[in-house]
C-alpha cells in the first residue's frame, strides 16, 4: 500500500486493489490542549483516540448501511485501528456538512447576538469548505454552484442525506441517555457509480454531545458510554 496523505487525524493509503485504508491517530483536534471537533489544528494526543473513534465508526457505519444508506465503509480492523472503505471523489478540495441541534461552539460564537447558548436549532445543516487557510469558511448553495463545486440538486440530496443520517445518530445516543448537539459529516463522489456518499468516520471526534446534566461528554467518554 501506498501513503497518499498524512492528516490531522488518519493517514490514508491506496491499496493494490484500488480501494483506500484509513489508519486511525490517537491525535485530536482543538486549541491549546482543549479538544474541539471544529478545530482546524491538532490540539492533543489522548492515548486510545483512534481505536475509540474506529469502534464508534465502525458501529455507526453498519447501523447506516442496514437502511441502505450510501457510505464509503468496507471493513474495519481493530487490530490495526485501520478501516477500508471504497475510493471516493471529494467536492472540490473537501466539505465539511454541520447538522445543528443546539446553537453551540462556531455557530453561537458567530451568532451569539442573536441566540442564547445551547439554544434549540431544528437540524439546521450548514456546509463549509476545508481550508485551513481562511478557517474553513461557510458556503452557500449559490456559491457552490457558482464555483462549479456542488450542483443544486446535489446540494439538496446533500442536506437530505445529512438530516437522515444524524437523526440515525441522534437517536442511538438518546437510548443512552445522551444529547447530540452537533455533528460534522463529509461526503464525495463513489468513483464507480458517482452516486453522493458519507465518507470519512463517524466517531466522539465528530460531534457534540451532553449528558442528562448538561455536561459535556469528551470523545472517549462518549465511546465507553455509548458500547457499556
Amino acid at each position: 500500500m501506498n501513503l497518499i496523505y498524512t492528516g490531522k487525524t488518519k493517514d490514508v493509503y491506496r491499496l493494490n486493489d484500488g480501494n483506500i485504508k484509513l489508519k486511525f491517530k490517537d491525535d485530536v483536534t482543538g486549541e491549546d490542549g482543549t479538544f474541539d471537533p471544529g478545530a482546524n489544528t491538532v490540539g492533543l494526543t489522548i492515548e486510545g483516540a483512534g481505536k475509540s473513534g474506529l469502534k464508534m465508526t465502525k458501529y455507526f457505519f453498519e447501523k447506516l448501511h442496514e437502511k441502505n444508506i450510501p457510505t464509503h465503509y468496507i471493513k474495519a480492523d481493530m487490530d490495526d485501528v485501520s478501516m477500508t472503505v471504497k475510493d471516493a471523489e471529494m467536492f472540490g478540495n473537501g466539505l465539511e456538512v454541520i447538522c445543528r441541534y443546539r446553537a453551540v461552539g462556531s455557530f453561537y460564537r458567530r451568532y451569539g447576538a442573536y441566540c442564547e447558548e445551547g439554544q434549540p436549532l431544528d437540524s439546521f445543516v450548514e456546509v463549509t469548505i476545508k481550508d485551513d487557510e481562511r478557517g474553513d469558511p461557510p458556503i452557500s448553495k449559490d456559491a457552490l454552484d457558482a464555483l462549479h463545486i456542488l450542483k443544486r440538486e446535489e446540494y439538496a440530496q446533500l442536506e437530505k442525506l445529512t438530516k437522515e443520517i444524524s437523526e440515525i445518530i441522534k437517536n442511538e445516543l438518546e437510548k443512552k441517555g445522551l444529547s447530540l448537539y452537533d455533528i460534522k459529516l463529509e461526503f464525495g463522489r463513489d468513483k464507480e457509480t458517482e452516486k453522493i456518499m458519507l465518507i470519512d468516520e463517524i466517531s466522539g471526534g465528530n460531534m457534540r454531545v451532553y449528558d442528562q446534566n448538561g455536561n459535556y461528554v469528551e470523545p472517549l467518554r462518549l465511546e465507553k458510554m455509548l458500547f457499556d
